[in-house]
């Protein structure tokens, strides 16, 4: 018995771990849009941002193995108030993350049906709101799906799928199909005067949020010193692999202008499918798609409503949002986080077309997680110098040199793309360039602006 429950992590689950949590095919068309450039982003990407996350929550989870995340690192290192800063990032960011995430969905669904509805914003406001409060409602029974059926629904849903959408590109290429962009290598390397080649680095960032959720694995790891990184560089490497290729297959095939950000990779099945002969596949890879993106959305949905308890344990948040029902769930933070979600999607109504609308989210999202992130790398370096009698399972390689120089760059990355945030596309309708910054300021007031009345009720509350 006592085995059964020491049993560690080996280096290969872990890796799938990692990649599981991070690799998505509905960032493809987004990073698509953008050409051969992209493949040089998701390098600087990695570079920059997915790998100094990795290490820096990886060892911050093994200075302090019992009580970990990022409200409890912040904490000791900077405070509850940056904490609180730090979790509301992260919930708010997941509140307007999962409109766009459901608007893929909807997008693939709808090839079922009619392709065109995926550019149909009733059609899609309302498929989100269906399927969130829904959702929502299985949570507050105490719904818990199993890891099998978890694993299960992500093969359907991305692995399948994206090995799939890689084939088919490859096949393109190797039968010397016409490509709708220019592979050169002088056309790989972005001008640094062309804002439109470095806003895509949104789009490359928003496919790595969410590695530091790894760390939490660290002290579950046959030899940690060693296996982590290795683990997280096998990682890394395929998640790479699968977003350069399945990225690049779009581009080759798809016109800029054709491609859609909601429905991009069924569109790129669809054509290719039909070109093969095998266009009766169409409706079973939608499903495939569409179901396994649902059902590993249920086990997401409750998590942003355990961090926030966080908040009202440290007296940020009201004990009225804490009550749980019979079933253990806090359903009134649920009920809180669906109601959001509907604001957010109503704005649909207000941007010119889907794609602005789906841009839209994905900037404010990553801008969101992007400030969190800065506050992780902060309180690392601080914990570097403060925690020194701990002795961590991991530590980030070089000492102190190594820890200062994976900080820095993560830090460089995360406030490069909340600077590019601000660039409004030039190959999406998002509207006038004053209407974007407008409407990304406003995002920006209304998802921090709540952090005040937290302040002042603890305050209140001492």
């Amino acid at each position: 018995m006592d085995s059964h429950i020491n049993k560690k992590i080996s280096l290969f689950s872990l890796s799938i771990l990692i990649i599981a949590a991070i690799d998505s095919i509905r960032n493809l068309p987004a990073a698509a849009i953008f050409g051969s450039s992209l493949v040089f982003f998701f390098l600087f990407s990695a570079l920059i941002f997915l790998i100094p996350t990795a290490l820096v929550a990886a060892q911050l989870s093994a200075t302090f193995p019992n009580k970990g995340g990022i409200y409890h690192w912040i904490d000791k290192a900077l405070g509850k108030r940056f904490a609180m800063a730090a979790i509301w990032l992260q919930w708010i960011n997941t509140m307007v993350w999962y409109p766009s995430f459901l608007v893929f969905v909807a997008g693939t669904f709808a090839y079922l049906i009619n392709p065109e509805l995926s550019q149909n914003k009733i059609y899609l406001t309302t498929f989100i709101l269906i399927a969130f409060w829904s959702l929502t409602l299985l949570n507050m029974r105490g719904l818990h799906v199993s890891a099998r059926i978890n694993n299960l629904c992500a093969i359907m849903g991305t692995i399948f799928p994206m090995m799939l959408l890689i084939i088919l590109g490859a096949i393109w290429f190797f039968q010397g199909k016409p490509f709708a962009i220019d592979l050169s290598v002088k056309s790989s390397i972005p001008s640094l005067n062309q804002s439109t080649s470095w806003v895509s680095l949104i789009a490359i960032m928003a496919s790595f949020l969410g590695i530091e959720l790894s760390g939490v694995h660290v002290n579950d790891v046959e030899k940690p010193q060693r296996n982590f990184p290795k683990a997280v560089l096998l990682a890394v490497g395929f998640i790479l692999f699968s977003m350069i290729f399945g990225s690049l297959a779009i581009a080759i095939v798809l016109p800029e202008q054709e491609i859609s950000l909601v429905a991009g990779v069924m569109q790129l099945f669809h054509r290719v499918f039909t070109l093969f002969g095998l266009e009766p596949l169409v409706p079973f890879l939608t499903l495939c798609i569409g179901i396994g993106s649902l059902g590993t959305t249920i086990n997401w949905l409750i998590s942003p409503a355990k961090g926030l308890l966080h908040a009202a344990e440290s007296g940020f948040l009201s004990p009225f949002f804490a009550k749980t029902n019979r079933a253990g769930v806090a359903y009134r933070i649920l009920i809180g986080q669906a109601i959001l979600v509907t604001l957010f999607s109503l704005l649909f109504l207000l941007v010119p077309s889907v794609n602005a609308f789906y841009w839209f989210l994905t900037a404010l999202s990553t801008e969101l997680y992007m400030i969190m992130y800065i506050l992780m790398f902060c309180a690392a370096l601080r914990l570097h110098h403060r925690a020194t009698e701990r002795v961590p399972s991991f530590k980030i390689p070089g000492k102190g040199v190594g820890i200062w120089t994976t900080s820095l760059l993560g830090f460089f990355g995360c406030t490069l793309t909340i600077l590019i945030t601000f660039l409004p596309p030039t190959n999406i309708d998002i509207g006038s360039p004053l209407r974007y910054l407008l409407l990304i300021s406003v995002g920006n007031l209304v998802t921090l602006f709540p952090l005040l009345f937290f302040y002042r009720y603890e305050k209140t509350m001492r």
